[in-house]
């Protein structure tokens, strides 16, 4: 009969489930007011400290062109590293995670969601950064914008995965100790606003927030192809991080 309720039960798609997933790890995010200021805040502090004052040494006279596509490269370790560790750790302290597992959520399912959520927030991170240093006198070289989108994808995905590791191996309270401190270290090593030493070939893949900074330099400052040691990094460091994510993440 025509208006008749039939019920339909049954599981809903997969693609469904992680839909709705990412919308919800999106709207917490947006809820999360520290987590604004850490993605966004200390990024433009460093954008405008360094970049346009004389407060630290760079290995070149053109501040603001090497200093934007480190900043570039911090606000993503910002986003899918620190606050994504800090945030799943805690999920698993509170049972959240625990109450997901019980749900038709998949665990292959919530690090697809948790990483897609993520390059979103970061995608509008880094247009609001780049709008900045535009405003402020960087002039990127934009024909190389789909080689610095890749290596972006790769550096996202690789944090976000070496942020679910740690999540899944230490105390919430350590994790949010442990994330902060390797991203004070990368700071301070990837030489994002202050000439960091030279380890050569090595220090690609021992940091990869400094080959990912230096591979947006290549690409949007100097115009240049990026080298494909960059590209072995990121891409390495994505791919071991995932696989070591999907093999020791834990819902509880």
């Amino acid at each position: 009969m025509s208006g008749t309720f039939v019920p339909a039960p049954g599981r809903a798609s997969a693609r469904a489930v992680v839909a709705r997933q990412i919308r919800m790890e999106l709207t917490l995010t947006a809820r999360r007011g520290e987590a604004v200021v850490l993605a966004m805040g200390v990024p433009l502090l460093v954008l405008l400290g360094a970049g346009l004052t004389r407060a630290t040494n760079l290995p070149t006279g053109d501040r603001i062109g090497f200093v934007a596509p480190g900043v570039l490269a911090l606000t993503v370790m910002s986003t899918a590293f620190t606050g994504q560790a800090i945030t799943t750790g805690y999920e698993r302290g509170y049972g959240v995670l625990k109450r997901l597992g019980a749900s038709p959520l998949t665990r292959p399912g919530l690090l697809a969601a948790k990483t897609v959520a993520v390059l979103m927030l970061v995608c509008v991170q880094l247009l609001v950064l780049t709008a900045v240093a535009t405003a402020v006198g960087w002039r990127p070289d934009w024909a190389r914008l789909v080689p610095a989108a890749g290596v972006t994808v790769l550096a996202t995905a690789a944090y976000c995965g070496l942020a679910l590791v740690l999540a899944s191996l230490l105390k919430p309270e350590t994790t949010t100790a442990a994330a902060t401190l390797i991203y004070v270290l990368m700071l301070a090593g990837g030489g994002i606003m202050f000439a960091a030493p030279d380890l050569g070939t090595v220090g690609w893949f021992l940091l990869p927030l400094a080959a990912h900074a230096q591979a947006l330099r290549e690409a949007l400052t100097a115009g240049r192809p990026i080298p494909g040691v960059l590209w072995l990094s990121l891409g390495a460091w994505a791919v071991a991080a995932l696989i070591t994510a999907a093999r020791t993440f834990r819902w509880e």
